[in-house]
């Protein structure tokens, strides 16, 4: 009997996880010295898309759509309506080493907790603080293992070991070393838990598929 209890009691953490995980859209805006951009992820399950936000138009000018469980990407351009396969270019290389560290202190940024994590790199002059939710985020972690992106605040995330499953940063700040000077900074802007239509994810039908020649 007390197995059984065990087995259901496992069953019902399991559901409970899963109808955790983030269902919604999440705005983040990326500020450095010289502009600043918005991406918008809609998220449902596995299925990312990753709307990119023109700056002058307001309008979407470019998509990227991810499935987490088989690292699949695919690129959507809305002004030429075409799609296409994207293919994660070599591995970024680091000089020096990466140490991370978890702080002890939180921050309540759009309604969730996050804990502090420093990524430091001195012969990059390099240091990145983030700011992490945990537990529902389980779409994030992959996406940027497989996007593979050069940018130091992507590179130096996936070099935080023992991360908790489900975790994303809300708030990360890269900055120099040697003066402290702010060179980038990544922040959710909106956050909106709901329902998303799987058509919202989907390539539209008119759209022809680009093949390089």
């Amino acid at each position: 009997m007390n197995k059984i209890k065990l087995l259901a009691a496992s069953l019902s953490l399991s559901v409970l996880a899963i109808a955790q995980s983030f269902e919604g859209s999440i705005e983040f805006k990326m500020e450095t010295s010289r502009d600043t951009t918005t991406n918008i992820y809609y998220v449902k399950g596995s299925n990312v898309k990753l709307d990119q936000i023109g700056k002058k138009s307001g309008k979407v000018e470019g998509s990227f759509v991810f499935n987490t469980q088989t690292n699949e990407i695919k690129f959507v351009n809305p002004v030429r309506k075409v799609w296409g396969d994207h293919k994660s270019s070599v591995a970024p290389v680091i000089k020096g080493t990466c140490v991370s560290t978890k702080g002890t202190a939180t921050k309540v940024i759009q309604g969730q907790k996050c804990v502090e994590y420093t990524v430091k790199n001195t012969e990059e002059n390099t240091q990145i603080t983030y700011w992490i939710s945990s537990g529902k985020y389980d779409f994030f972690a992959p996406l940027v293992k497989a996007w593979n992106r050069k940018d130091k605040q992507s590179i130096y995330f996936n070099q935080i070991k023992d991360l908790p499953k489900g975790s994303m940063p809300l708030l990360s700040e890269e900055k120099s070393i040697s003066d402290g000077a702010l060179i980038s900074k990544l922040e959710v802007s909106k956050m909106n838990k709901s329902a998303i239509d799987a058509s919202k994810l989907a390539i539209p039908a008119d759209y022809k598929k680009f093949e390089q020649k």
